[in-house]
């Protein structure tokens, strides 16, 4: 194991000396905008009303049902002995349209006093959609949905440490099985299967009085690429992602209780090549062909240096989320939070604000998403997500 992790980390070393040493061309030193696209872009969304109201945190946050998403391995400190969670989450309700919409489904069960087994159900549908060919005549409609399913096992490795992970398959439907163009025919389509994995690592630590310092580093979504036909020499990938994270939390009295958080991301996905004029810009891909031929663990490691900018583009990959909640009598809670990312990654910038209402052994959890540029394009945006969470039996304290 020690060979392996000295290899993988000189690789890393080697290719970002590599780009940093490589004279970056002109043209991509300003603003060039270059998003790296996947298949399945949902299985990064939120799923749930807490986080969901944080700016999108979730590697160090307090482990709740939702650590699949987040961080597999907080289910191994969850407080709960058994329960069960269910969120909506509306789909472009700002352009009018009624009919796409999230679903998520989820449930944990505590196996002794360090072990935790838990499965996770993500459905979204896209609605009715009018099919039409070229020429605007009418194929009838279609019903594309996506769908992930997942089983996780979430270890204590000490009293501060825990080991989490999962296996998960997807699906993806977007053409119901209809004859498409690809430029030069039509091919026929076919959903796209595969199946991915999730690695979680959770440390909780006490300080003086009742505060807690937690960090956490979760990689998602690892797993073989999409493929939508029999032919199709374009093959998505899966939307890899690597997650750090920490939180400060202070029990300020047996009423009052805050935390802070935040969280770094990065698409564990290549950077493709920019094309300026008739030039392309790729130390690792000269031409998209050769950049849908990448394999993933190649795709992986490369990600870390292989941007056409190096590494001030590579720096502008990360996106970043804070957050702060606050519970009263562990029965009301505020949140509020704020994601950022690069106007050359997407440019998704927005505030989110909720709160929480628990009661016996129900919580309700509200989540509205504020976008704070005019360029914030978020499917979200200006809407209110709903999650419900029932915890039907509490784990005993010995």
């Amino acid at each position: 194991m020690r060979k392996i992790a000295t290899l993988l980390a000189g690789a890393l070393l080697i290719g970002f000396a590599c780009n940093i040493n490589a004279q970056t061309p002109a043209a991509l030193t300003g603003q060039t905008r270059n998003y790296i696209s996947t298949g399945m872009p949902i299985l990064l969304v939120a799923p749930d009303a807490v986080s969901g109201a944080m700016g999108d945190v979730g590697a160090a946050t307090t482990p709740d049902i939702y650590s699949s998403h987040w961080n597999n391995s907080k289910f191994a400190f969850i407080e709960g002995d058994f329960g069960l969670s269910t969120t909506y989450t509306p789909w472009l309700r700002n352009l009018g349209v009624g009919d796409m919409n999230l679903l998520y489904l989820g449930a944990y069960k505590r196996l002794g006093s360090r072990g935790t087994v838990a499965a996770s159900l993500t459905y979204f549908s896209l609605g009715e959609i009018q099919s039409t060919d070229p020429d605007g005549n009418s194929r009838g409609t279609m019903n594309p949905n996506e769908f992930a399913a997942d089983v996780t096992y979430a270890m204590k490795l000490n009293d501060e440490l825990s080991l989490g992970a999962s296996g998960r398959y997807v699906h993806s439907d977007l053409t119901n099985g209809q004859q498409v163009s690809d430029g030069s025919g039509y091919v026929t389509t076919k959903p796209a299967r595969s199946l991915a994995a999730d690695l979680g690592l959770y440390w909780q630590h006490p300080l003086d009085g009742a505060q807690t310092l937690a960090m956490g580093a979760f990689v998602s979504n690892m797993g073989a690429k999409l493929s939508y036909s029999n032919d199709d020499t374009r093959q998505e990938f899966l939307p890899a992602n690597l997650r750090l994270g920490a939180r400060y939390s202070n029990t300020l009295d047996q009423s009052n209780r805050i935390s802070i958080m935040a969280d770094v991301n990065k698409l564990l996905v290549p950077t493709p090549p920019v094309t300026v004029g008739d030039n392309t810009y790729s130390d690792y891909y000269p031409n998209l062909t050769e950049y849908y031929n990448t394999g993933v663990m190649r795709g992986i490691i490369q990600s870390f240096y292989d941007a056409p900018g190096g590494l001030s583009e590579e720096l502008r990959e990360l996106q970043v989320s804070v957050g702060a909640e606050y519970w009263y009598k562990n029965t009301l809670a505020a949140r509020a939070g704020y994601f950022y990312e690069n106007d050359t990654k997407g440019g998704r910038r927005y505030a989110t604000v909720g709160f929480g209402l628990k009661y016996n052994v129900m919580q309700f959890d509200f989540a509205y998403l504020i976008p704070t540029t005019a360029f914030s394009s978020n499917p979200l945006t200006n809407t209110i997500r709903i999650s419900l969470t029932f915890n039907l039996a509490k784990k005993k304290t010995i």
